[in-house]
């Protein structure tokens, strides 16, 4: 059984449950404490995407009772000035590190996040995510 650490991008995405339904991965999932406080933190500013990082959470557990999965939440959660400088990759250090550590096949849509494992030697499951496109509403008046 292959062991699987899925950044806040897949999360957010709702991927990891997807590909875990279609047979795609099984196994351990590890889900870094950094993740879950990156999406706490979305969702306790109000923003969607934090809240469906928590559905999302919430699904993986759901998988876990049924024996689909083993689920396990690993590492420290960021400092304060990691949150403060999350845009600069700190938080995805870490993410990075518990992948390493625990010599996991890291999941994410982030194509910097992908390149930057692949630096330290990781092995990556890059999930390409296009989200639909949506037309403006002033498009609907052209041809």
């Amino acid at each position: 059984m292959k062991t699987y650490v899925p950044d806040t991008s897949v999360i957010i995405e709702k991927i990891v449950s997807n590909l875990i339904k279609e047979k795609k991965i099984n196994g351990t999932i590890i889900i870094p404490n950094a993740v879950v406080a990156e999406i706490e933190s979305q969702a306790n500013k109000r923003r969607e995407t934090g809240f469906l990082g928590l559905e999302e959470l919430k699904k993986l557990q759901e998988l876990k009772k049924q024996n689909k999965i083993d689920l396990q939440f690993i590492g420290n959660r960021p400092t304060v000035d990691q949150i403060k400088f999350a845009k600069s990759g700190e938080i995805d250090a870490l993410i990075r590190q518990i992948a390493y550590d625990h010599s996991a096949i890291l999941i994410t849509a982030d194509i910097v996040q992908a390149e930057s494992a692949r630096v330290y030697g990781l092995e990556v499951e890059f999930i390409e995510h296009q989200k639909p496109k949506t037309k403006l509403s002033l498009e609907k008046y052209f041809d």
